[in-house]
Order: structure tokens, then C-alpha cells, then sequence
């Protein structure tokens, strides 16, 4: 086993690259034509039918299908989209729609996994392959993370992405692929790489050791350091010891080089808040880490909802998504990253367009955003790819309201690796679906 292999699995290899930003972060500079994606996965299946709604005729056919869960047209946010018109987001959206209507962020409509382009009638027939597992949580969660989805996943389109977009044996490859929010498959690259965790509050197990410290003033960090300094004969506990003081003496860098972070903007004293505010520093720190493509991996859990209140629970999570989302979006623009930094959002699957009863069930297709980067510009205030026929039973709709996907995740994932920097060999790569699909709807 190599020795890297070895650290890696002892939880720890991943954080020695930065016992060396203090002295880097003098002396590097910015990385230059920096590329960086982020994910806001929304675990559980996001209702997308309440994010964006239709405002004009079609709003009859919504509230027909969905009387207890549709949103009061009147307090829907209006969209100046330049593509599209009558539709609305959601009233919790306000800083996303002000990032629309000025250009800095789009709308993406229908959108799921697909295998190839699919009709209705060759979905009922079942003669064309389909996503594996349909309508299970852990599976499309893999499809939407991996771009594989006629498999259970081994490895996600951001990790395959990076693993070509970064060099192998470059400083500090290891801080390619970054999750504010534990282990990930989006992040899991085909040959080394893994997503290196780090803790959204900015804490650590071990703040309190000094390796400094005498006994009589700190007896506790006098006596980890004793342990650490003993010689052990069994290399397993010499191992550990090992990895232990590399791991301590790292997390006090970290500790330090975060705390001297340039990042002003305020973020929100939430969950994802703190998890976007936590990729906006560690984004400031990339001059010191040498890097010029990254991937960022947070998330927000509790849109499972089958039977409980879904539009409180909604309201919630969407008015947390919006201020964090414009708080990144206003950091990344300080930094003058707005073009550099491209924020999507993604989800298990979306959810039935007809009610329950109660809330919603698994679907298909979903409506998600992106904001920055590859979302601004001739991308930016648009409706990406197409919004599906609502009538129930109709021509998108394969049973209860569940969107047949008008828009595959190869589509998005492709367009925005070519925005990433991706070649013809590296789109094969990451999306080897993609070139059975037109290119996205909308996209300039």
C-alpha cells in the first residue's frame, strides 16, 4: 500500500498541503484565468414546480393540479427573462430574481438524467434505456452527482472533470475538489482524487493544543505533545502518532490562514450560510494554493416532503438558499471573481406536479438556477433548455405530473465543463452520454 494511500485512509493525508500556505501566502500570486464550480445540492427532491411558476394563462392548469400547495400568483416574483416570459419564482427568491432580472444568473427548466433524448411514447413502450433506478433518493442522487446514470455510481462528473483539468503531481492537487458538507460522489475523481472535507465552521477538534505549551501553565497540551513525541515499536501506533502531529501542526495553519481571509461580506448564520461562506474564503486563499480549477460541494437537507407541511418547510429552505446564495454572489463579485465562479444547484429529482393530498411525491424532471460565471454574460437572465406541457397526462408528463426530462444533466454538465475549459477528449470523459444530445436550449 502506498504511504500516501495509507494516510488518505487514515483521515488525515488530505490536509498536509496546508502546512505550507502561511509561507505561500506571501509570495504566490493569484491564480490566473481561475475556473471554479459549485454545487448546492438540495437532498430529499426540491419541488421544483413551486420554484418557478407560471404567472399567465398557464397558472390555472398549476392550481388546478396542486390546490393545497399552490403559491398566491399575486405573491409570485416577476422575471424579466430574455427568452421567455409569464413565468415567476417563488416569493422566498427575492435576491435570485433581482440576479435574473440584471443578467447575473439564469433558470434551467425541466432538466434530469437521461440516457439519450426520450419521448413519452418510448418511455411507455420501455424501448429505449433509461436512468437506473428511477425515483429512488440514493440512486438519482448518484445520477445527478456522477453524469453515469445506468449504474449505481463509482465516481461524479466534477471529480472526472478535475482529474483532467488538474495536473497530476501538481502542489496542492488535492485541494482541487473541496466539500463544505461531508463526503460526496460529484467531488470522487476516476483515478486519485477525493473531495478533502473541510468543516464549514471554520473549528477544529483540537483548537485548545499548543505544542508550546509547559506543563504547568497547560498540562493537557504539555502532555498531548509528550504522547506525540514517544517513539512506538508497533508501526501502526507509530503511524498514527505520526499522522496525529502532522494533522494538529496543519490544522493550526489552516486555523491561521483563514483567519487572515480578505473576505468582507457578511454571510447568513445558517447552515448553508456558513458552508458558502466557508468556500468563499478558502476561494480568497487560492493564490496561495496555486490552483486555477476547483470544485466546491454544499448542501441543504428536508425537501423529502410526502405528507408534511411543504410549503412552510419550502419557504424555509428557499429563504435560507437566497441569502446565502446572494451572499456568495455578492463575496465572489468583490473578489472580482463574479466571472469565474459558477453556483448551481441540484437535486435528488423533482416532484409530482399533481398533489397528494398532502405535499408531493418522487418525479423526474426539475427546474434548478445558476448564478455567475458561466451564468452570466449572453447566459445571463435567460431560460435554459424548456419548460414542460402542464397538462396532466399530457405529452411530458409519464404519470401524476412527473416531468419526462425536456433538458438532460449531460446538456448543463457539458456546457459547463467547455465554460470549465474542457477539451473534445475531456467532454467524452466526464459526460460520455453528451454527444448523443443537441446542445443546451438557450445556452449562447
Amino acid at each position: 500500500m502506498k504511504r500516501r494511500h495509507l494516510l488518505q485512509l487514515g483521515g488525515f493525508a488530505a490536509l498536509n498541503p496546508w502546512a505550507q500556505m502561511r509561507a505561500l501566502a506571501q509570495t504566490a500570486p493569484a491564480a490566473g484565468d481561475y475556473r471554479a464550480l459549485v454545487c448546492v445540492f438540495m437532498f430529499g427532491g426540491n419541488d421544483g414546480n413551486n420554484l418557478l411558476v407560471p404567472t399567465d394563462a398557464r397558472y390555472t392548469t398549476y392550481q388546478r393540479a396542486r390546490p393545497n400547495l399552490a403559491l398566491d400568483n399575486a405573491t409570485l416574483l416577476p422575471l424579466t427573462l430574455s427568452n421567455a416570459t409569464g413565468l415567476g419564482l417563488h416569493p422566498a427568491f427575492t435576491g435570485l430574481q433581482s440576479l435574473v432580472n440584471s443578467g447575473q444568473a439564469n433558470l434551467i427548466a425541466n432538466i434530469g438524467p437521461l440516457l439519450q433524448p426520450t419521448t413519452k411514447a418510448q418511455y411507455d413502450a420501455r424501448s429505449v434505456p433509461l436512468p437506473y433506478n428511477l425515483f429512488s433518493h440514493s440512486d438519482q442522487q448518484g445520477a445527478w452527482q456522477s453524469g453515469v446514470v445506468e449504474a449505481p455510481p463509482r465516481n461524479g462528473w466534477g471529480g472526472r472533470l478535475l482529474e483532467r483539468a488538474v495536473a497530476e503531481g501538481q502542489t496542492n492537487r488535492g485541494y482541487a475538489a473541496i466539500s463544505l458538507s461531508g463526503g460526496n460522489v460529484w467531488e470522487a475523481g476516476d483515478k486519485a482524487l477525493t473531495p478533502y472535507r473541510v468543516s464549514a465552521s471554520g473549528r477544529f477538534g483540537f483548537d485548545f493544543y499548543d505544542p508550546n505549551a509547559q506543563s504547568g501553565s497547560d498540562p493537557l497540551s504539555a502532555a498531548v505533545a509528550a504522547t506525540l513525541a514517544e517513539a512506538r515499536s508497533h508501526p501502526f501506533e507509530q503511524t498514527w502518532l505520526n499522522m496525529m502531529s502532522r494533522s494538529l501542526e496543519v490544522q493550526r495553519n489552516l486555523a491561521a490562514a483563514l483567519s487572515s481571509s480578505t473576505v468582507t461580506t457578511v454571510f447568513p448564520d445558517t447552515g448553508l450560510g456558513r458552508q458558502l461562506g466557508m468556500a468563499a474564503k478558502l476561494i480568497a486563499a487560492r493564490g496561495a494554493l496555486g490552483l486555477s480549477r476547483q470544485c466546491f460541494f454544499t448542501s441543504i437537507g428536508g425537501f423529502d416532503t410526502h405528507g408534511d407541511d411543504q410549503l412552510q418547510r419550502q419557504n424555509e429552505n428557499f429563504a435560507e438558499i437566497d441569502a446565502a446564495v446572494t451572499a456568495f454572489n455578492t463575496a465572489m463579485t468583490a473578489m472580482g471573481l463574479a466571472d469565474g465562479v459558477t453556483l448551481f444547484s441540484a437535486s435528488d429529482f423533482g416532484r409530482t406536479f399533481a398533489s397528494n393530498g398532502s405535499g408531493t411525491d418522487h418525479a423526474w424532471g426539475n427546474h434548478h438556477f445558476a448564478v455567475g460565471g458561466a451564468a452570466r454574460g449572453a447566459n445571463g437572465g435567460k431560460l435554459l433548455g424548456r419548460m414542460p406541457d402542464l397538462t396532466i397526462n399530457g405529452p411530458d408528463d409519464v404519470g401524476q405530473g412527473v416531468w419526462l426530462p425536456t433538458t438532460a444533466t449531460d446538456q448543463l454538465g457539458t456546457e459547463l465543463a467547455r465554460w470549465f475549459g474542457a477539451d473534445a477528449t475531456t467532454l467524452a470523459a466526464v459526460w460520455p452520454h453528451g454527444a448523443g444530445f443537441d446542445r443546451m436550449a438557450g445556452w449562447a
